[in-house]
């Protein structure tokens, strides 16, 4: 939601994305099984591969050892422009687990936080040894299981989806040699300027060194293009946000396009987003350490892309989650926030009502709302995975009070239960280098096809809820006077819903959509 430039360091000769394809190490590409699903065939199992983000990898001169970017300053004797540096210097292949703390086995990618003296890591799935997976989700869902027990305060494990080139820019930049295979390309909603390539070009023009990350900087250049984060999290908190960008595809931008400082409601994109996250929306007790959702244990998480027509060409009108732990399905937790109705999924609507409530700019609209994000996902987006720390926010956008110093009585403000001052990186990677989060059984298909459970909500500690409403419900289902047994939170209602319709005692069944109504 909030990366900005820097976000990652990485020291092993050199940290730097090249466009030349480099020899001395063989670029190998870690296995992983996913699965597409269909609900009157089932699952079939892909062989696919996860290939490393550029900007980690090592950038030499062709042919030999010679850096052309150390810590985070460029070579000015070998890239004495951005099209010598793309000629003179070679991007590398990648040492996985050894040096970035990678490994894969079977369908399960666990990525380590600090390995030596990389720092954190971004992955993107491939469909060939070539080419990342394009993910066009319209009607369609997506899922996946996590463990983040060992992603403390801080530190966010993101699944997100954003709008780069299935080659990584080969075909539209001729002086890019290397593309997806060594993972070029990148983009999101943040139009990032420390990537040290855009376009097939050094961004060294105008190049700073970033005061608090010896490893990273900025140029004159951003990268842009829409953003779906299906996931950005920690032990304490989570989100899924998207991000619509007034242009089609990867986008190179300079000054006010790119929306950094001041100029962020000028840009091409909306940085900001419209998120849910569930802490923020009023629901304190319902994704944490032995919540609802037990961030302790592993668990399901499923994102639902639903299309005003039901079809894979109709205009994306609204994004639904769920969860699904010790094969129980558990709905997302509904909002609890006077101004805001009590609605558990993203739709235009509801991010109008978020924005007004909590005195944001609503430049979510301005730049399309879900029509546009829908627009870039017919189009067709890259999986990315990763494992980061905030250098320019701290993280407390995600998983504390953000900004530190409102006060949380305010709407909006709090956004998880860290600390104000647990994300400093420098201490974030010293005190957690043993971080890491893993993603498995990735899965993607028709609604409803990927996962399977009973409705309702796990045993262990009870859910609670902040304003005016708040309630407390039993850990297990109450059956009331006229036979029901849907516990608050649970679903009482909804298309192809076949479970009991009334709540329990204190609770009412509200309809939040046609396909589903909520105990609450």
């Amino acid at each position: 939601m909030f990366r900005g430039a820097a976000l990652f360091a990485f020291t092993l000769l050199s940290v730097a994305s090249a466009q030349q394809a480099g020899t001395s190490t063989a670029e190998v590409h870690p296995t992983l099984t996913t699965q597409t699903c269909t609900k009157s065939g089932g699952c079939t199992t892909n062989n696919q591969a996860i290939v490393l983000d550029g900007n980690w990898r090592w950038l030499h001169v062709v042919g030999g050892y010679t850096n052309c970017y150390t810590g985070n300053t460029w070579n000015t004797t070998v890239c004495t422009s951005p099209t010598a540096c793309a000629t003179n210097c070679a991007l590398d292949g990648a040492a996985y687990s050894s040096t970035y703390g990678i490994t894969t086995s079977g369908n399960a990618l666990t990525l380590d936080f600090v390995t030596g003296s990389n720092v954190g890591s971004r992955v993107y799935l491939m469909a060939s040894n070539t080419e990342y997976q394009m993910f066009k989700l319209l009607n369609q869902e997506f899922a996946f299981d996590v463990d983040m027990s060992n992603l403390p305060c801080g530190l966010n494990g993101a699944v997100y989806l954003t709008e780069m080139d299935a080659d990584g820019g080969m075909a539209k930049f001729p002086t890019n040699k290397a593309g997806a295979q060594y993972g070029t390309g990148y983009c999101d909603a943040q139009c990032p300027k420390d990537l040290k390539f855009i376009n097939g070009l050094a961004n060294m023009v105008n190049w700073t060194g970033q005061a608090n990350d010896a490893n990273s900087g900025t140029g004159a250049y951003g990268t842009c293009c829409s953003e779906m984060d299906i996931w950005e999290a920690n032990v304490n908190a989570a989100a899924f946000t998207p991000h619509p960008c007034s242009v089609q595809g990867q986008t190179q931008c300079s000054g006010t396009q790119c929306g950094a400082g001041s100029d962020r409601y000028s840009g091409v994109c909306d940085a900001d987003g419209c998120d849910f996250n569930s802490y923020r929306m009023g629901n304190t007790g319902f994704l944490g350490a032995g919540k609802t959702v037990d961030t302790t244990k592993k668990f399901t998480v499923v994102t639902q892309f639903i299309t005003a027509d039901n079809t894979s060409t109709g205009a994306l009108t609204e994004i639904r989650r769920l969860y699904v732990q010790n094969g129980v399905v558990i709905q997302n937790s509904v909002a609890n926030i006077p101004g805001i109705p009590a609605d558990n999924s993203i739709t235009d609507s509801f991010c109008a009502a978020q924005k007004t409530t909590f005195g944001d700019q609503n430049y979510f609209a301005t730049k399309g709302g879900l029509t546009q994000m829908g627009t870039a996902m017919k189009t067709g987006m890259v999986l990315a995975l990763s494992i980061w720390d905030d250098h320019t926010a701290d993280m407390l956008w995600l998983d504390s009070d953000y900004p530190a110093n409102a006060s949380t009585s305010t709407p909006g403000i709090a956004r998880g239960p860290c600390a104000p001052t647990s994300g400093v990186p420098a201490t974030v990677e010293s005190t957690n280098a043993g971080a890491s989060v893993t993603y498995s059984n990735i899965k993607w298909g028709d609604i409803g096809s990927t996962y399977t459970g009973t409705p309702g909500t796990p045993s262990g500690p009870s859910s609670s809820s902040t304003g005016p409403s708040s309630t407390v419900s039993s850990s297990s289902p109450v059956t009331s006077p006229t036979g029901g047994s849907v516990a608050e939170w649970g679903q009482c209602g909804g298309i192809n819903y076949n479970g009991p319709t009334a709540c329990a005692s204190p609770f009412t069944c509200h309809v939040l959509n046609s396909y589903y109504s909520q105990c609450y």
